[in-house]
C-alpha cells in the first residue's frame, strides 16, 4: 500500500472550516495509509511540525502532498518542498490558491523551486491548470474537488420570499460585505428577502458585518461555524445561493449548492466561469457590483423556466465530482 504524508492545515477541530486535507486526506486512507501534518493553532508550531513530520517519516513515505494556497501557506509549502528535495522525496503540491498566479509574477524564484521541482502538480480546477500551463509547466494532473453525490438531495423550490444562502468563511478575500449590500438592493425594490451567512470568523469580517447589519437594519442570520450536514440541511429553507468573492479558485460550497438544486449568482472571479457555464449552469456578476447581482436575483426570481434549467444543468455539471469519479485519478497518481 502507498504510503502519503499530507501536509496543510487541519484546524477544523479548532473552529476553522475543513479544508481538504481533512476531506480528501480521508478518502485517501481507502486506499493509501495516509498521516497528516499539522493540526497545530499557532502558525510558528504548526511550520515546525510540518517540517519534523517530513524529517519523522521520510523512510516510510512514497509521496508527500502539499496543500498550496496563495496567502502564507505559500511560504509552508515552499519550505516543506524543499526539505522533500533534501531528501529525495517526491511531493505533489496540491493548488488551491485562486491568486497564485501572482506568486508566479512576484515570487517566481520561490515559485520555480516549489512547482518546479514537483514530481506532479495537482489543479483543482481547470482555471488554475490553464494558469500554470501559461507560466510553462508541463507536470500538471488536473482532478477535481469532490462531493459524494448522494449526500445532496436534488430540491427545486418555488420562490415567494428570497431566502439567501451564503456559505464561507468571513474573511476579506471573499467579501461578505457584497452579500449585504445585495440584500439592501432587494429591499430597497421592495422584496421580501432574507439572508443567512454560515462561516466562521477568520479576519473581523463577520464582526464588520454584523455592525453593518445593525446599522442598517438588515434581515441577517449569522449561523457561524456549521457542520456539512447541519449547512445541507439549513439549506433546504433557502432558494436562492450568493457567491460574493473577489478571489476564488473552485469552492466546494458553491459546488455543494448545485448539488442541492440552488441556483447560484456568482461574481465572475478566478475559476468560477470554469465551474459555472453563464446563463447555463447559474448567473455570473462583476465583483463588487451589489446592482448587477441583485439583478440577477430577481431575474432567477421571476423566471421559473429558465430557473429549473440552470438548476438541473447545473447538477449535471457536479456529478461529475463525486468520489466515485475522483477517486480513480487519484489512484493513478499515487499508484
Amino acid at each position: 500500500m502507498t504510503n502519503v504524508l499530507y501536509i496543510g492545515n487541519a484546524l477544523s477541530k479548532k473552529g476553522k472550516t475543513s479544508t481538504t486535507i481533512e476531506t480528501l486526506g480521508a478518502k485517501l486512507s481507502e486506499f493509501c495509509t495516509v498521516k497528516v501534518a499539522s493540526k497545530k493553532s499557532n502558525k510558528v508550531l504548526r511550520l515546525i511540525d510540518m517540517v519534523w513530520s517530513v524529517l519523522k517519516h521520510n523512510r516510510s513515505t512514497d509521496y508527500v502532498l502539499i496543500d498550496t494556497y496563495s496567502t502564507s501557506n505559500f511560504y509552508y509549502a515552499v519550505v516543506v518542498s524543499q526539505f522533500c528535495r533534501l531528501l529525495r522525496l517526491k511531493y505533489i503540491p496540491i493548488l488551491h490558491g485562486g491568486n497564485l498566479e501572482k506568486r508566479l509574477i512576484h515570487n517566481s524564484r520561490l515559485s520555480k523551486l516549489l512547482f518546479g521541482n514537483a514530481h506532479k502538480l495537482v489543479a483543482p480546477s481547470k482555471f488554475l491548470e490553464s494558469v500554470f500551463t501559461k507560466y510553462g509547466y508541463k507536470n500538471l494532473n488536473y482532478i477535481p474537488n469532490f462531493i459524494e453525490i448522494k449526500d445532496y438531495n436534488f430540491i427545486s423550490n418555488d420562490i415567494d420570499d428570497i431566502n439567501l444562502l451564503w456559505v464561507r468563511s468571513f474573511s476579506s478575500l471573499y467579501n461578505p460585505e457584497l452579500a449585504l449590500l445585495v440584500l439592501e438592493e432587494l429591499k430597497s425594490k421592495g422584496l421580501n428577502s432574507n439572508l443567512t451567512m454560515v462561516g466562521p470568523e477568520i479576519d473581523g469580517s463577520m464582526a464588520k458585518a454584523k455592525k453593518i447589519v445593525k446599522e442598517k437594519k438588515l434581515d441577517v442570520k449569522f449561523t457561524g461555524k456549521l457542520s456539512k450536514k447541519d449547512w445541507i440541511n439549513l439549506s433546504k429553507s433557502h432558494n436562492v445561493f450568493i457567491n460574493t468573492t473577489n478571489i476564488d479558485n473552485t469552492p466546494v460550497s458553491v459546488i455543494e449548492a448545485m448539488a442541492l438544486g440552488l441556483p447560484v449568482v456568482s461574481t465572475n472571479v478566478g475559476g468560477i466561469p470554469y465551474l459555472i457555464e453563464d446563463k447555463k449552469e447559474g448567473l455570473l456578476v462583476p465583483p463588487n457590483n451589489a446592482e448587477a447581482m441583485s439583478k440577477a436575483i430577481i431575474e432567477i426570481v421571476n423566471n421559473n423556466n429558465n430557473r429549473n434549467l440552470l438548476v438541473n444543468a447545473a447538477r449535471t455539471k457536479v456529478e461529475r465530482f463525486d468520489w466515485d469519479e475522483v477517486r480513480p485519478l487519484w489512484e493513478l497518481i499515487l499508484q
